[in-house]
């Protein structure tokens, strides 16, 4: 479903649209926040989903006598046996991983019951993990997706490449209207097949989306592509996909045509909202199945906070 609302002739609202200075101001307060495997106590991705996390890879450096204060996990027993002294393997973690984050700008994303509109909510939150990403020393870049158009940056470890993907965000996001018409809308499974064709191993795979149109295929490409990756469902969801408020009427869009739903019908009501439920249902049963950290996000609140929350940082922003 489609929802449509409007900012006041010549105005712009933050809540409904982003801009590129909304996304790059978001720059300080990312530095609070951590995507690394070691998460605060209170993290969404602490303990089975931490473990699920690889992390950097590291690079076999050398082979040397063991030395007084070793992890000694890090013995290697059969020189150790071979030669009758222990010997320990030595590594250093990789400067950096490349990420590729999924930006869902599709039409289905403009829609808002309350304070934001879905795909501010996701352009935001991309935003912050791009800044918070490349503030650690990792290579960033992402696909951005509308009905329209495909924006794609190969992951590149520079502030200027993170520019140039948020500006794709913001352009995506300011297309969204209510009188906008699609021709041939993109499809979520092409946006994991686009995936699947850049990261091939050990890359960081973040997907901001409603996840509207995903199926059993869905399912077999998000396996695929978590099998060497790392994969973070970031799912934003309206409080109308938990109940629809009495007597609602909207106005529903598949990009052509247009009809007005009545709510107050108990049959279309219930069929509607299992709908919705039946949606994030699945999807979390997909994230339970295949270790996926799953983080829900509404509509609600500022994508800032809710990632300050999700991620255990509890203290005051900075």
């Amino acid at each position: 479903m489609t929802a449509t609302a409007h900012s006041p002739a010549g105005q712009h609202d933050p809540r409904v649209h982003v801009d590129l200075r909304q996304l790059l101001r978001l720059a300080g307060p990312a530095r609070n926040l951590s995507l690394l495997p070691r998460q605060p106590t209170q993290s969404v991705l602490n303990g089975r989903h931490a473990s699920r996390l690889r992390g950097r890879g590291l690079n076999f450096e050398e082979l040397r006598g063991y030395f007084a204060g070793d992890d000694i996990r890090t013995i290697d027993w059969k020189v150790t046996a071979r030669t009758g002294k222990p010997h320990v393997r030595v590594y250093t973690e990789e400067r950096d991983r490349p990420t590729l984050l999924l930006v869902d700008q599709r039409m289905s994303m403009f829609f808002g019951s309350r304070v934001y509109m879905k795909s501010v909510v996701a352009a935001e939150a991309a935003a912050l993990a791009a800044h918070r990403l490349l503030a650690q020393g990792d290579r960033v870049g992402g696909m951005v997706f509308g009905d329209d158009a495909v924006a794609e940056h190969r992951p590149v470890r520079s502030p200027d490449a993170v520019h140039r993907l948020l500006a794709s965000i913001a352009r995506a996001n300011q297309h969204l209207s209510a009188s906008h018409s699609v021709d041939g809308p993109v499809s979520f499974n092409a946006m994991l097949e686009s995936a699947t064709r850049i990261a091939k191993t050990d890359y960081m795979v973040l997907i901001f989306s409603d996840f509207d149109g995903i199926d059993d295929r869905t399912e077999r490409l998000l396996r695929t592509l978590a099998r060497h990756n790392d994969v973070l469902l970031f799912s934003v969801a309206d409080p109308m996909a938990e109940a629809l408020p009495p007597g609602f009427r909207v106005a529903v869009s598949d990009g052509e045509l247009q009809a007005e739903i009545d709510t107050g019908d108990g049959k279309i009501r219930e069929r509607i909202e299992a709908v919705m439920r039946g949606r994030l249902a699945r999807l979390d049963r997909w994230a339970r199945a295949y270790g996926l950290p799953f983080l829900p996000m509404t509509t609600t609140r500022p994508a800032l906070e809710q990632l300050r929350h999700m991620l255990g940082q509890t203290g005051p922003a900075r």
